[in-house]
């Protein structure tokens, strides 16, 4: 699997490298009318705007990342005050329980 992996990951690399270097060409990016141009190899401004969206959306995860830390925080304290009060510790992991062993579907007669 992991062989796979890096199979998919070089011929990735290699694809974005390919682009990168077919894409050398000067190009203007102009903003809404105004007298502001820039002007860089296409590939600059795709990385740019891929590095930004991916900014904007780590940052749109940040809320929800700090509410669960606080609230694992807080079913940790309660565990501890839990066990405290039972006296006897909670085991550190549920205990293995195994899976029923799959059964086959009827096969429908015709």
């Amino acid at each position: 699997m992991r062989v796979i992996s890096w199979f998919f990951r070089i011929v990735l690399f290699l694809a974005a490298l390919g682009f990168a270097l077919s894409n050398t060409g000067i190009t203007e990016l102009r903003f809404f009318g105004v007298d502001l141009v820039w002007r860089a190899p296409l590939v600059i401004f795709l990385l740019v705007f891929f590095a930004a969206g991916a900014l904007l959306g780590l940052l749109g995860v940040v809320p929800t990342w700090f509410r669960l830390r606080r609230e694992i925080g807080r079913l940790r304290r309660e565990l501890r005050v839990m066990e405290k009060s039972a006296g006897t510790p909670a085991p550190a992991s549920p205990p293995d329980v195994p899976l029923p062993a799959a059964q086959p579907l009827p096969r429908p007669e015709a």
